[in-house]
């Protein structure tokens, strides 16, 4: 059995939120549901206690197991469109290095997941649609 992490796209002025973590990866907002919650509730909870920003959480995006080779481990992901109407500055949990801004241009060449690279094109299409 695999843990399950739910993540957020979260575009605000055609550029997308990542944070970068211990790993020095950049990475989608979110974390993992607590008992008695919706994954949509989960999303919407984690991007606010990362970041500050309330969202609105959309369409399933994606989903895959992704291997954490660093430390051997096995996730299932799954990522959600949201939006956002905050025009506050991010404000970074503990639980990451910094946060940035990136265009759609940009994102092919960040060290991040795959997947996570996937979930971010999928939404920036769907939102230029």
């Amino acid at each position: 059995m695999f843990p399950v992490s739910i993540k957020g796209v979260v575009i605000r002025d055609d550029r997308v939120l990542l944070l970068r973590n211990e790993r020095d990866e950049w990475e989608l907002p979110g974390g993992k549901i607590e008992l008695g919650e919706t994954p949509e509730e989960c999303l919407a909870r984690e991007i606010e206690e990362e970041t500050g920003w309330p969202v609105q959480v959309t369409e399933i995006l994606d989903s895959w197991i992704y291997h954490i080779t660093q430390v051997d481990r096995h996730v299932f992901i799954v990522t959600y469109g949201c939006r956002v109407a905050s025009q506050t500055p991010v404000v970074v949990s503990s639980e990451h290095k910094e946060a940035g801004l990136f265009t759609e241009d940009e994102v092919p060449s960040l060290p991040m997941p795959e997947g996570y690279k996937r979930s971010v094109l999928a939404w920036f299409t769907r939102s230029h649609a």
